[in-house]
């Protein structure tokens, strides 16, 4: 028996391990949830969670992994990099409670895809219809720049998302370089066989590909509705509209670009 004092610390979790036979979304993210695999993103979340920023001074900060939004038979996936750290990380919802939120949901609403042109915690009503929005990383990293082997790390937890939402997905969305490479290596790693011929990632840069099952999907990029992005004029809402537009009309109709 070990002396109190001297037990052995808590190792961190494999999401490799943890995602083995999982069967539905719920648990897989009651199991992200507590994901603790990558010690420099579990000490800054939880550091911001601490030090907050003074507009939230009076608010419980999330302060852990985020799971994904929407529903389990959702025909779009948007594929971001990682959670805002005033954004996601205090509200506990992707997309939620910062600039790059708004962006997104008002497009999301103006194309159906969203009920509510707004998000701005768990509790405001907002839904998701036919769409699932996910991230790269699952936790925020410090200056937005996850590494190489966090992202590998978080992987895991892509994959299995990915599998489960596969039945009913046509279309992905992939919101920044980052997220459409993440798009693009975990269909690979599940099996399924993309074109070689891939374009550069770009605003409006998509493929389609024929899946496993024979179903067409479709893959576009958007640059990020980042503040930078935004106020420098690099995206514009009519841009971002026209991306969300395609993702939603393929997902929906399967009518080519």
């Amino acid at each position: 028996m070990e002396w109190l004092g001297h037990l052995p610390k808590k190792l961190p979790i494999d999401p490799e391990k943890e995602i083995l036979k999982l069967r539905s979304l719920k648990v897989l993210d009651q199991k992200l949830i507590k994901c603790d695999a990558c010690p420099r993103l579990v000490q800054w979340r939880e550091e911001i969670s601490e030090i907050k920023r003074r507009a939230y001074s009076d608010q419980k900060y999330w302060g852990k992994p985020v799971t994904g939004f929407g529903p389990q038979d959702a025909s779009v996936v948007v594929v971001g990099l990682a959670p805002g750290a005033h954004g996601a990380n205090r509200t506990g919802r992707v997309f939620t409670g910062d600039s790059s939120g708004d962006w997104l949901y008002r497009s999301l609403h103006k194309n159906g895809l969203a009920k509510i042109p707004t998000s701005s915690s768990r509790f405001d009503g907002q839904e998701l219809i036919d769409t699932r929005i996910v991230c790269a990383v699952r936790c925020v990293p410090p200056g937005n720049k996850p590494t190489p082997q966090e992202t590998a790390k978080c992987e895991p937890w892509l994959r299995c998302e990915f599998e489960l939402l596969l039945p009913t997905t046509r279309s992905y969305l992939a919101l920044g370089s980052i997220a459409w490479k993440a798009i693009a290596d975990v269909l690979i790693e599940i099996g399924e066989e993309l074109p070689r011929k891939r374009p550069k990632f770009g605003h409006g840069a998509h493929f389609k590909f024929q899946g496993k099952d024979g179903n067409t999907r479709l893959v576009i990029g958007s640059y990020h509705p980042s503040q930078q992005n935004t106020f420098t004029g690099k995206l514009t809402a009519t841009q971002l509209d026209s991306v969300v537009k395609k993702a939603g009309r393929f997902a929906h109709a399967g009518k080519p670009l």
